[in-house]
């Protein structure tokens, strides 16, 4: 199995940018496939991105899409999420999962690996 780790949340204004990482360890990390989602307050965990095992195959939220990118690096065993153009409905806890199955897919319950999450906070 694989254990992550999130980094990289903050505090940002309206209009800013963050960059999130997820550091992997455990086995092979370019054997997964990668997801982002996020958990607003009082509201259900939520598809972000998604990215195959070689970076060659992307998805996006339609609310993030043109403004986050996923993105990953498996010699260092890491992915990310780069976040510009932030608005205050991002604001969420931040989550990486990860899945050994081939394909991408958006679907929360096909992650059995998952970070504690990072915190993002966009002020208006």
């Amino acid at each position: 199995q694989v254990q992550l780790v999130e980094s990289g949340g903050g505090l940002v204004q309206a209009g800013g940018s963050l960059r999130l990482s997820c550091a992997a360890s455990g086995r092979t990390f370019s054997s997964y496939t990668m997801g982002w989602f996020r958990q607003g307050p009082e509201k259900e965990r939520e598809f972000v991105a998604t990215i195959n095992w070689s970076g060659g195959i992307k998805m996006y939220a339609d609310s993030v899409k043109g403004r986050f990118t996923i993105s990953r690096d498996n010699a260092k065993n890491t992915g990310y999420l780069q976040m510009n153009s932030l608005k205050p409905e991002d604001t969420a806890v931040y989550y990486c999962a990860a899945q050994i199955r081939g394909s991408i897919s958006r679907n929360i319950n096909e992650y059995p690996y998952w970070g504690q999450g990072t915190q993002v906070t966009v002020s208006s």
